[in-house]
């Protein structure tokens, strides 16, 4: 396994929509446990493969165990995984195309490409992707919380956005001036 460079704010891969995963085999399973190893290694939650300088849409994830049913931190399943080709279905809870007000959470978000900073992010509480794995098979993930928060935001990663596009009043501000500074 390699560690890859991440590659940070500023750099136009970050900002160029990835290209569909049609290959699967050796070389797509090496870049697979690439990403897992550089994630560890940075450490995050995430990482989507244009962050290592790589268009294609695929990331890789490790949310840690989730709650166990009566709140126990770590008593649940482990939120682990790849998604190739991810797409979003549902967001809060229910459709996006359902009329409603929004299930909102603005916890502090970062990222391994914006080093150091972390603002106040708002993202829905709930979230699926659908896609699939590195071998093609079809998979579906749902979640809430950290989980939901890293589905939201490597998606977003291969749609050439980055967090600090969703940032909105002081938070939009705070991260302006640390970028200028």
């Amino acid at each position: 396994m390699t560690i890859r460079p991440i590659r940070q704010v500023g750099d136009p891969v970050l900002r160029t929509p990835a290209a569909a995963v049609t290959a699967f085999g050796d070389a797509l399973t090496q870049l697979v446990e690439d990403m897992f190893e550089t994630m560890y290694d940075a450490p995050g939650v995430g990482l989507a493969a244009n962050q290592v300088g790589v268009d294609l849409r695929l990331f890789v994830y490790d949310c840690g165990p989730a709650e166990g049913s009566d709140g126990t931190p770590g008593d649940g399943p482990a939120r682990k995984g790849v998604v190739c080709n991810p797409r979003i279905t549902e967001l809060g809870g229910r459709p996006p195309t359902e009329a409603g007000e929004p299930d909102w959470t603005d916890d502090d978000e970062g990222c391994l490409s914006v080093k150091g900073l972390q603002f106040e992010t708002p993202r829905w509480s709930t979230a699926t992707v659908v896609g699939v794995d590195e071998h093609g098979r079809p998979v579906t993930v749902s979640g809430s919380g950290l989980l939901a928060r890293c589905l939201q935001h490597e998606t977003d990663h291969l749609d050439g956005r980055i967090y600090l596009d969703r940032l909105v009043g002081e938070a939009k501000a705070a991260a302006r001036r640390a970028l200028s500074a």
